[in-house]
Protein backbone atom coordinates (compact mmCIF):
# COMPACT_ATOMS: atom_id res chain seq x y z
CA UNK A 1 0.00 0.00 0.00
CA UNK A 2 1.23 3.48 -0.86
CA UNK A 3 -0.30 6.63 0.56
CA UNK A 4 -0.21 9.64 -1.76
CA UNK A 5 -0.74 13.08 -0.23
CA UNK A 6 -2.36 15.91 -2.15
CA UNK A 7 -1.47 19.44 -1.09
CA UNK A 8 -3.13 22.78 -1.64
CA UNK A 9 -1.65 24.07 -4.93
CA UNK A 10 -0.54 27.65 -5.46
CA UNK A 11 -3.12 29.26 -7.75
CA UNK A 12 -1.01 32.28 -8.60
CA UNK A 13 2.38 33.71 -7.73
CA UNK A 14 1.11 36.06 -5.02
CA UNK A 15 -1.51 33.68 -3.57
CA UNK A 16 -0.83 32.12 -0.16
CA UNK A 17 -4.23 30.50 0.53
CA UNK A 18 -7.09 28.90 -1.36
CA UNK A 19 -10.67 28.09 -0.41
CA UNK A 20 -12.11 24.63 -1.00
CA UNK A 21 -15.53 25.28 -2.51
CA UNK A 22 -16.54 21.71 -3.30
CA UNK A 23 -15.26 18.14 -2.92
CA UNK A 24 -16.39 15.84 -5.73
CA UNK A 25 -15.37 12.72 -3.80
CA UNK A 26 -15.85 11.42 -0.26
CA UNK A 27 -13.78 9.06 1.87
CA UNK A 28 -13.92 5.56 0.36
CA UNK A 29 -14.65 6.69 -3.19
CA UNK A 30 -12.50 5.50 -6.04
CA UNK A 31 -10.91 8.16 -8.24
CA UNK A 32 -9.12 7.95 -11.57
CA UNK A 33 -6.13 9.94 -12.73
CA UNK A 34 -7.20 13.35 -14.13
CA UNK A 35 -10.71 12.96 -12.66
CA UNK A 36 -11.90 16.11 -10.88
CA UNK A 37 -11.31 15.92 -7.13
CA UNK A 38 -12.27 19.38 -5.87
CA UNK A 39 -12.91 23.03 -6.73
CA UNK A 40 -10.63 25.74 -5.34
CA UNK A 41 -11.38 29.48 -5.28
CA UNK A 42 -8.98 32.43 -4.91
CA UNK A 43 -9.09 36.11 -5.89
CA UNK A 44 -7.54 35.14 -9.24
CA UNK A 45 -9.31 32.01 -10.35
CA UNK A 46 -11.94 29.41 -9.57
CA UNK A 47 -10.57 26.12 -10.81
CA UNK A 48 -11.38 22.43 -10.92
CA UNK A 49 -8.42 20.41 -9.60
CA UNK A 50 -7.89 16.90 -11.00
CA UNK A 51 -6.30 13.99 -9.16
CA UNK A 52 -2.77 13.24 -10.37
CA UNK A 53 -3.20 9.49 -9.85
CA UNK A 54 -5.78 6.70 -9.44
CA UNK A 55 -6.77 5.08 -6.14
CA UNK A 56 -9.23 5.41 -3.28
CA UNK A 57 -9.80 8.44 -1.09
CA UNK A 58 -8.64 7.58 2.43
CA UNK A 59 -8.70 11.04 4.04
CA UNK A 60 -10.23 14.44 3.36
CA UNK A 61 -8.55 16.80 5.79
CA UNK A 62 -10.71 19.90 5.27
CA UNK A 63 -14.42 20.50 4.78
CA UNK A 64 -16.14 22.51 2.04
CA UNK A 65 -15.63 26.23 2.66
CA UNK A 66 -12.30 25.85 4.45
CA UNK A 67 -9.54 28.32 3.58
CA UNK A 68 -6.22 26.48 3.51
CA UNK A 69 -2.59 27.58 3.32
CA UNK A 70 -0.72 26.79 0.12
CA UNK A 71 1.37 23.66 0.67
CA UNK A 72 -0.88 22.15 3.35
CA UNK A 73 -1.98 18.52 2.90
CA UNK A 74 -5.68 18.48 1.98
CA UNK A 75 -6.31 14.81 1.11
CA UNK A 76 -4.75 11.35 0.99
CA UNK A 77 -5.25 8.64 -1.61
CA UNK A 78 -4.38 4.95 -1.33
CA UNK A 79 -3.15 3.62 -4.63
CA UNK A 80 -3.37 0.00 -3.37
CA UNK A 81 -6.97 -0.96 -4.20
CA UNK A 82 -6.98 -3.73 -1.57
CA UNK A 83 -5.87 -1.46 1.24
CA UNK A 84 -8.02 -0.97 4.30
CA UNK A 85 -9.68 2.42 4.17
CA UNK A 86 -9.25 4.90 6.98
CA UNK A 87 -12.17 7.19 7.83
CA UNK A 88 -10.22 9.26 10.32
CA UNK A 89 -9.83 12.96 9.51
CA UNK A 90 -6.42 13.99 10.82
CA UNK A 91 -3.45 16.13 9.87
CA UNK A 92 -0.13 14.39 9.33
CA UNK A 93 2.75 16.31 10.89
CA UNK A 94 5.44 14.42 8.96
CA UNK A 95 7.66 16.73 6.88
CA UNK A 96 6.95 16.25 3.16
CA UNK A 97 8.70 16.71 -0.15
CA UNK A 98 6.75 18.24 -3.04
CA UNK A 99 6.49 16.53 -6.41
CA UNK A 100 5.01 18.51 -9.30
CA UNK A 101 2.36 16.60 -11.21
CA UNK A 102 -0.14 18.14 -13.66
CA UNK A 103 -2.22 20.88 -12.00
CA UNK A 104 -1.60 19.92 -8.37
CA UNK A 105 1.37 18.98 -6.24
CA UNK A 106 1.60 15.63 -4.46
CA UNK A 107 3.91 14.52 -1.69
CA UNK A 108 5.64 11.46 -0.34
CA UNK A 109 7.04 10.80 3.12
CA UNK A 110 10.77 11.12 3.67
CA UNK A 111 12.72 10.12 6.76
CA UNK A 112 14.15 13.06 8.68
CA UNK A 113 15.37 13.60 12.19
CA UNK A 114 12.43 14.45 14.43
CA UNK A 115 12.54 17.82 16.15
CA UNK A 116 10.52 19.29 18.98
CA UNK A 117 8.65 21.69 16.70
CA UNK A 118 7.43 21.32 13.13
CA UNK A 119 6.52 24.34 11.04
CA UNK A 120 5.10 24.29 7.55
CA UNK A 121 7.21 25.75 4.71
CA UNK A 122 4.72 28.63 4.44
CA UNK A 123 5.07 29.61 8.12
CA UNK A 124 8.87 29.35 7.87
CA UNK A 125 8.85 31.62 4.81
CA UNK A 126 6.63 34.17 6.58
CA UNK A 127 8.89 34.07 9.63
CA UNK A 128 12.00 34.63 7.51
CA UNK A 129 10.36 37.59 5.77
CA UNK A 130 9.30 39.14 9.09
CA UNK A 131 12.73 38.37 10.63
CA UNK A 132 11.21 36.18 13.34
CA UNK A 133 13.72 33.74 14.82
CA UNK A 134 12.97 30.03 15.26
CA UNK A 135 13.19 30.52 19.02
CA UNK A 136 10.54 33.23 18.86
CA UNK A 137 8.49 31.16 16.45
CA UNK A 138 8.44 28.25 18.88
CA UNK A 139 6.69 30.43 21.50
CA UNK A 140 3.57 30.84 19.34
CA UNK A 141 0.59 28.79 20.48
CA UNK A 142 -0.81 27.02 17.42
CA UNK A 143 -4.50 26.41 16.74
CA UNK A 144 -3.96 23.77 14.05
CA UNK A 145 -4.02 20.01 14.43
CA UNK A 146 -1.73 18.81 17.21
CA UNK A 147 -1.05 22.44 18.12
CA UNK A 148 0.58 23.26 14.80
CA UNK A 149 1.15 26.95 14.03
CA UNK A 150 -0.72 27.99 10.91
CA UNK A 151 -0.71 31.19 8.87
CA UNK A 152 -3.50 32.79 10.92
CA UNK A 153 -1.67 32.06 14.19
CA UNK A 154 1.48 33.66 12.80
CA UNK A 155 -0.38 36.77 11.59
CA UNK A 156 -2.11 37.16 14.96
CA UNK A 157 1.29 36.90 16.64
CA UNK A 158 2.70 39.64 14.41
CA UNK A 159 -0.34 41.85 14.97
CA UNK A 160 0.22 41.74 18.73
CA UNK A 161 4.00 41.87 18.56
CA UNK A 162 5.43 45.13 19.88
CA UNK A 163 6.62 47.34 17.06
CA UNK A 164 5.36 45.00 14.36
CA UNK A 165 5.18 46.56 10.90
CA UNK A 166 4.39 43.35 9.04
CA UNK A 167 2.21 44.01 5.97
CA UNK A 168 -1.00 42.09 6.49
CA UNK A 169 -4.54 43.13 5.71
CA UNK A 170 -5.72 41.17 8.74
CA UNK A 171 -3.72 43.47 11.04
CA UNK A 172 -6.12 46.30 10.26
CA UNK A 173 -9.82 46.68 10.99
CA UNK A 174 -12.54 49.08 9.96
CA UNK A 175 -13.78 51.67 12.48
CA UNK A 176 -17.10 50.95 14.20
CA UNK A 177 -19.95 51.11 11.68
CA UNK A 178 -22.56 53.79 12.34
CA UNK A 179 -25.52 54.08 9.97
CA UNK A 180 -29.19 54.92 9.86
CA UNK A 181 -31.99 54.01 7.51
CA UNK A 182 -32.41 50.97 5.32
CA UNK A 183 -29.38 48.86 4.43
CA UNK A 184 -28.52 45.70 2.58
CA UNK A 185 -25.83 43.32 3.81
CA UNK A 186 -23.85 41.58 1.05
CA UNK A 187 -21.39 38.97 2.34
CA UNK A 188 -18.07 39.02 0.48
CA UNK A 189 -17.43 35.91 -1.59
CA UNK A 190 -14.03 34.22 -1.48
CA UNK A 191 -12.73 36.12 -4.50
CA UNK A 192 -13.67 39.52 -3.08
CA UNK A 193 -12.16 38.70 0.34
CA UNK A 194 -8.91 37.59 -1.27
CA UNK A 195 -8.76 40.72 -3.45
CA UNK A 196 -9.32 42.90 -0.38
CA UNK A 197 -6.56 41.13 1.53
CA UNK A 198 -4.01 41.22 -1.30
CA UNK A 199 -4.63 44.85 -2.20
CA UNK A 200 -4.13 46.09 1.36
CA UNK A 201 -1.08 43.85 1.74
CA UNK A 202 0.46 45.26 -1.46
CA UNK A 203 0.06 48.84 -0.22
CA UNK A 204 1.88 47.86 2.97
CA UNK A 205 4.65 45.98 1.15
CA UNK A 206 5.49 48.41 -1.66
CA UNK A 207 6.22 52.13 -1.56
CA UNK A 208 3.76 53.13 -4.29
CA UNK A 209 4.59 56.09 -6.52
CA UNK A 210 2.60 57.24 -9.57
CA UNK A 211 3.90 59.03 -12.66
CA UNK A 212 1.25 60.25 -15.11
CA UNK A 213 1.60 61.45 -18.68
CA UNK A 214 -0.48 61.66 -21.87
CA UNK A 215 0.03 60.43 -25.42
CA UNK A 216 -1.49 61.35 -28.77
CA UNK A 217 -3.28 58.25 -30.11
CA UNK A 218 -4.81 59.95 -33.16
CA UNK A 219 -2.94 57.90 -35.78
CA UNK A 220 -3.79 54.61 -34.04
CA UNK A 221 -7.44 55.64 -33.71
CA UNK A 222 -7.62 56.39 -37.42
CA UNK A 223 -5.91 53.11 -38.31
CA UNK A 224 -8.25 51.05 -36.13
CA UNK A 225 -11.36 52.76 -37.50
CA UNK A 226 -10.28 51.98 -41.04
CA UNK A 227 -9.10 48.42 -40.39
CA UNK A 228 -11.39 47.00 -37.68
CA UNK A 229 -13.99 45.51 -40.07
CA UNK A 230 -11.35 43.79 -42.18
CA UNK A 231 -9.61 42.56 -39.04
CA UNK A 232 -12.85 41.03 -37.75
CA UNK A 233 -13.42 39.24 -41.05
CA UNK A 234 -9.89 37.82 -40.92
CA UNK A 235 -9.63 36.92 -37.24
CA UNK A 236 -13.19 36.55 -35.99
CA UNK A 237 -12.82 38.90 -33.02
CA UNK A 238 -12.70 42.66 -32.48
CA UNK A 239 -9.54 44.74 -32.76
CA UNK A 240 -9.08 46.88 -29.64
CA UNK A 241 -6.39 49.34 -28.59
CA UNK A 242 -5.06 47.04 -25.87
CA UNK A 243 -2.68 45.01 -28.12
CA UNK A 244 -1.03 48.24 -29.34
CA UNK A 245 -0.58 49.34 -25.73
CA UNK A 246 0.84 45.99 -24.62
CA UNK A 247 3.28 45.99 -27.53
CA UNK A 248 4.50 49.46 -26.52
CA UNK A 249 4.95 48.30 -22.91
CA UNK A 250 6.93 45.23 -24.01
CA UNK A 251 9.35 47.38 -26.03
CA UNK A 252 9.76 49.76 -23.08
CA UNK A 253 10.55 46.84 -20.75
CA UNK A 254 13.28 45.77 -23.16
CA UNK A 255 14.72 49.28 -22.96
CA UNK A 256 14.47 49.50 -19.16
CA UNK A 257 14.84 45.91 -17.84
CA UNK A 258 15.07 46.95 -14.17
CA UNK A 259 11.32 47.62 -14.27
CA UNK A 260 10.86 43.91 -15.05
CA UNK A 261 12.05 42.77 -11.63
CA UNK A 262 11.11 41.71 -8.11
CA UNK A 263 12.58 42.13 -4.63
CA UNK A 264 13.88 39.21 -2.58
CA UNK A 265 15.07 40.52 0.78
CA UNK A 266 17.89 42.93 -0.04
CA UNK A 267 18.32 41.59 -3.59
CA UNK A 268 16.75 42.82 -6.83
CA UNK A 269 15.84 39.92 -9.14
CA UNK A 270 15.78 41.13 -12.75
CA UNK A 271 13.70 38.83 -14.96
CA UNK A 272 15.15 38.04 -18.38
CA UNK A 273 11.77 37.01 -19.79
CA UNK A 274 8.82 39.38 -20.08
CA UNK A 275 5.67 37.70 -18.77
CA UNK A 276 3.08 40.42 -19.21
CA UNK A 277 -0.12 40.30 -17.17
CA UNK A 278 -3.28 42.21 -17.99
CA UNK A 279 -6.31 42.76 -15.80
CA UNK A 280 -9.49 41.08 -17.05
CA UNK A 281 -12.96 41.18 -15.54
CA UNK A 282 -14.60 37.89 -14.56
CA UNK A 283 -18.33 37.17 -14.19
CA UNK A 284 -19.61 38.54 -10.91
CA UNK A 285 -17.69 40.96 -8.73
CA UNK A 286 -14.01 40.44 -9.41
CA UNK A 287 -11.08 40.44 -11.77
CA UNK A 288 -8.10 38.30 -12.64
CA UNK A 289 -4.71 38.87 -14.26
CA UNK A 290 -3.86 36.29 -16.95
CA UNK A 291 -0.29 36.33 -18.23
CA UNK A 292 1.20 36.38 -21.73
CA UNK A 293 4.39 34.37 -21.18
CA UNK A 294 7.50 35.32 -23.17
CA UNK A 295 5.61 38.33 -24.50
CA UNK A 296 8.79 39.71 -26.07
CA UNK A 297 8.60 36.94 -28.68
CA UNK A 298 5.08 37.88 -29.89
CA UNK A 299 4.28 39.97 -32.94
CA UNK A 300 1.48 42.53 -32.65
CA UNK A 301 -0.90 40.12 -34.38
CA UNK A 302 0.23 37.36 -32.03
CA UNK A 303 -0.54 39.58 -29.04
CA UNK A 304 -4.02 40.24 -30.47
CA UNK A 305 -4.71 36.51 -30.70
CA UNK A 306 -3.28 35.62 -27.31
CA UNK A 307 -5.10 38.49 -25.63
CA UNK A 308 -8.43 37.35 -27.09
CA UNK A 309 -7.77 33.73 -26.07
CA UNK A 310 -6.95 34.59 -22.46
CA UNK A 311 -9.78 37.13 -22.12
CA UNK A 312 -12.30 34.53 -23.29
CA UNK A 313 -10.91 31.99 -20.83
CA UNK A 314 -11.16 34.54 -18.02
CA UNK A 315 -14.80 35.33 -18.82
CA UNK A 316 -15.69 31.64 -18.93
CA UNK A 317 -13.61 30.83 -15.81
CA UNK A 318 -11.44 28.37 -17.74
CA UNK A 319 -8.03 29.86 -16.98
CA UNK A 320 -5.40 27.32 -15.95
CA UNK A 321 -2.70 27.70 -13.32
CA UNK A 322 -0.13 28.29 -16.05
CA UNK A 323 -2.24 31.15 -17.42
CA UNK A 324 -2.01 32.97 -14.08
CA UNK A 325 1.50 32.31 -12.82
CA UNK A 326 4.86 33.93 -13.43
CA UNK A 327 3.85 37.50 -14.29
CA UNK A 328 6.73 40.01 -14.24
CA UNK A 329 4.84 43.22 -15.06
CA UNK A 330 1.15 44.07 -15.46
CA UNK A 331 -1.16 46.41 -17.36
CA UNK A 332 -4.73 47.49 -16.80
CA UNK A 333 -7.10 49.33 -19.13
CA UNK A 334 -9.68 51.34 -17.22
CA UNK A 335 -10.68 53.39 -20.26
CA UNK A 336 -13.44 50.99 -21.18
CA UNK A 337 -15.36 52.18 -18.12
CA UNK A 338 -15.08 55.83 -19.14
CA UNK A 339 -12.26 56.54 -16.68
CA UNK A 340 -9.73 59.17 -17.73
CA UNK A 341 -6.89 57.92 -15.53
CA UNK A 342 -6.24 55.66 -12.55
CA UNK A 343 -3.54 54.94 -9.98
CA UNK A 344 -3.55 51.14 -9.71
CA UNK A 345 -2.12 48.91 -6.99
CA UNK A 346 0.97 46.82 -7.77
CA UNK A 347 0.46 43.08 -8.11
CA UNK A 348 3.00 41.43 -5.80
CA UNK A 349 5.80 40.44 -6.20
CA UNK A 350 6.12 42.72 -9.24
CA UNK A 351 7.44 46.27 -8.90
CA UNK A 352 5.24 48.09 -11.41
CA UNK A 353 1.95 48.31 -13.27
CA UNK A 354 0.83 50.51 -16.18
CA UNK A 355 -2.74 51.83 -16.45
CA UNK A 356 -4.42 53.57 -19.38
CA UNK A 357 -7.58 55.64 -19.40
CA UNK A 358 -10.14 56.29 -22.09
CA UNK A 359 -9.11 57.88 -25.39
CA UNK A 360 -10.80 61.27 -25.56
CA UNK A 361 -10.80 63.99 -28.20
CA UNK A 362 -9.37 67.27 -26.96
CA UNK A 363 -8.16 70.54 -28.44
CA UNK A 364 -4.36 70.49 -28.32
CA UNK A 365 -1.69 73.09 -29.09
CA UNK A 366 0.56 71.69 -31.82
CA UNK A 367 4.34 72.27 -32.16
CA UNK A 368 3.75 75.14 -34.62
CA UNK A 369 1.36 76.78 -32.09
CA UNK A 370 -1.69 75.89 -34.17
CA UNK A 371 -4.66 74.19 -32.48
CA UNK A 372 -6.07 70.84 -33.51
CA UNK A 373 -8.51 68.20 -32.27
CA UNK A 374 -6.52 65.13 -31.24
CA UNK A 375 -7.39 61.76 -29.64
CA UNK A 376 -5.49 61.85 -26.35
CA UNK A 377 -4.94 59.17 -23.70
CA UNK A 378 -3.58 59.38 -20.15
CA UNK A 379 -1.21 56.67 -18.92
CA UNK A 380 -0.07 55.99 -15.35
CA UNK A 381 3.07 54.13 -14.32
CA UNK A 382 2.72 52.97 -10.71
CA UNK A 383 6.01 51.65 -9.34
CA UNK A 384 7.70 50.45 -6.20
CA UNK A 385 10.01 53.20 -4.96
CA UNK A 386 12.18 50.62 -3.19
CA UNK A 387 13.55 49.71 -6.64
CA UNK A 388 12.47 52.38 -9.08
CA UNK A 389 13.23 56.06 -8.54
CA UNK A 390 11.31 58.92 -10.13
CA UNK A 391 13.76 59.28 -12.99
CA UNK A 392 13.50 55.66 -14.10
CA UNK A 393 9.75 55.63 -13.48
CA UNK A 394 9.31 58.69 -15.70
CA UNK A 395 11.67 57.50 -18.42
CA UNK A 396 9.89 54.17 -18.64
CA UNK A 397 6.51 55.91 -18.92
CA UNK A 398 7.73 58.19 -21.66
CA UNK A 399 9.23 55.21 -23.50
CA UNK A 400 5.81 53.55 -23.59
CA UNK A 401 4.22 56.72 -24.97
CA UNK A 402 7.01 57.27 -27.45
CA UNK A 403 6.51 53.71 -28.71
CA UNK A 404 2.80 54.36 -29.16
CA UNK A 405 3.37 57.69 -30.88
CA UNK A 406 5.93 56.27 -33.29
CA UNK A 407 4.17 52.95 -33.93
CA UNK A 408 3.26 52.32 -37.57
CA UNK A 409 0.49 49.69 -37.43
CA UNK A 410 0.74 49.07 -41.16
CA UNK A 411 4.07 47.39 -40.48
CA UNK A 412 2.39 44.83 -38.19
CA UNK A 413 -0.64 43.68 -40.20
Amino acid sequence: MAIQKIIMPQMGESITTGTITCWYKKVGDEIKEDETLLDISTDKVESEIPSPFSGRISKLLFADGATVDVGAVIAEVEDDMSAELSNTVTEDSTPIRKIESKSVAITEDIKVEKTKYFFTPLVKALAKKAKVSMEELSTIKGSGAAGRVNKKDFENFLANRKGSLTPSAKNYSNPPLVFSGKTEIIPMDNMRKAIAYNMVASKQISAHVNSISEVDMTHLVKFREGFKDEFFRQEGFKLTYTPFILKAVIEALKEYPLVNSSIDGDNIIVKKEINLGFAAAVPGNGLTVPVIHNAESFSLLGICRKLDELANKARSKKLTLDDLQGGTFSCTNVGGFGTLLATPIILQPQVGIYAVGMIKKRVMVMPDDSMAIRSMMYGTHTYDHRVIDGQLGGLFLEAIHRNLLEMNPNDHF
